[in-house]
């Protein structure tokens, strides 16, 4: 594992449920997740830390966001753990399709969070899958597929950032906010 922001359920289930929105009411699962990757590369390079706080990991087409498909996995029924009825509430699942069954809180998102999802979803969503496959698999993606010791995949956070050319002294404040992250929780559980 490694370093990694801490994950806003709130900030994923209520992107998830922009995007969607914005998509017309559903999506298909690879359209959101490269949305959402996007956003939060975005969020990332201009802001220091990502949206949602969820973690990528490089799959074979593209980089999927491990906290929200374990979330839409459960609500379609093909997960280790079963979704709690507050998730069943807010989308419907079937096969790879989505469907958004409320509007998000906007309460949960920030403008800059708003900024960067909007502008993740002009860029992407009349792309095809192929063209979301090819615009994913740069060199975040490729580190972490080709690492032999990285055996889930882990996209790490100061990759996704150095793919968007960020300057040093914003990949140093990246660095400093994840090594903080990882002292808060460590001092969270003495």
């Amino acid at each position: 594992m490694f370093g990694r922001y801490k994950m806003d359920n709130g900030k994923i289930i209520h992107s998830i449920l922009f995007v969607l929105n914005k998509l017309g009411g559903e999506s298909d699962l690879h359209k959101i997740f490269k949305i959402l990757y996007f956003a939060d590369q975005k969020h990332l390079a201009t802001y220091g830390f990502p949206i949602t706080g969820d973690y990528y990991i490089a799959m074979p087409h593209g980089p999927v966001p491990s906290k929200s498909y374990d979330v839409l996995k459960a609500i379609r029924g093909d997960s280790f753990w079963t979704a709690s009825k507050e998730y069943s509430d807010l989308f419907e699942v079937e096969d790879h399709i989505v469907i958004a069954k409320q509007m998000p809180d906007m309460d949960e998102l920030a403008e800059s969070d708003v900024e960067c999802l909007l502008e993740a979803i002009a860029e992407n969503k009349d792309l095809t899958f192929q063209q979301l496959v090819d615009k994913s698999h740069k060199s975040a993606w490729e580190k972490a597929r080709n690492d032999a010791s990285n055996f889930d995949n882990e996209m790490k956070v100061e990759d996704i950032a150095k793919e968007v050319n960020v300057n040093e002294e914003m990949l140093n404040y990246i660095m400093l906010n994840i090594e903080n992250q990882i002292l808060l929780k460590e001092h969270a559980e003495f």
